[in-house]
């Protein structure tokens, strides 16, 4: 008699949900961004790294005020996420992209960034900025390979350039 081989697992596939900032879906992205911020950059003046999620209220990621907040999740457990907020009628900023430290490595960010700009030109947005640190060059990889461009030198020393600025033409 032939063992009939067991079946394949389901695949991995989290579910959108577009939500805030401080909803409860989105707090461990949050809470996670916190402390890897910590973990990788000093206090400034005494002041932690994750004072910068501060520097951006919840509110200007309210669609009403041209933002937008998304989780992926599997079960109501957040995988990943990310944001924008409107920097100017045409320009959305990217904020907030964020993987769980056990599923990194399998597209969520990028599929993440997909969402994010796909709903920022449907919201009639041209161009996508965004912001990353000299400690985060896994973000750098990522952005270069959705095609945005580096508004610093590459070859340059990054910890002295500090802010990694990126820009990139959204496109239907």
């Amino acid at each position: 008699m032939n063992a009939v081989p067991p079946p394949e697992p389901a695949p991995f596939a989290p579910v959108s949900v577009w939500t805030t900032p401080d909803s409860e879906l989105a707090r461990p992205l949050i809470d996670d961004l916190a402390r890897d911020y910590d973990e990788r950059y000093e206090p400034n003046d005494g002041i932690p790294s994750s004072a910068e999620l501060s520097r951006y209220p919840s509110e200007l990621f309210d669609p009403s005020l041209g933002g937008a907040f998304v989780v992926l999740h599997v079960d109501g457990e957040a995988v990943a996420g990310g944001a924008f907020m409107r920097e100017t009628d045409t320009v959305a900023e990217m904020k907030r992209v964020w993987t769980h430290p056990d599923h990194r490595r399998q597209g969520l960010a990028r599929r993440v960034m997909n969402e994010l700009e796909a709903e920022a030109l449907a919201r009639g947005y041209a161009t996508a900025h965004l912001t990353t640190g000299a400690r985060q060059p896994e973000a750098v990889g990522l952005y270069l390979a959705l095609g945005y461009e580096p508004l610093f030198d590459l070859d340059g020393d990054l910890e002295a350039i500090s802010y990694l600025r990126f820009a990139k033409a959204l496109r239907g």
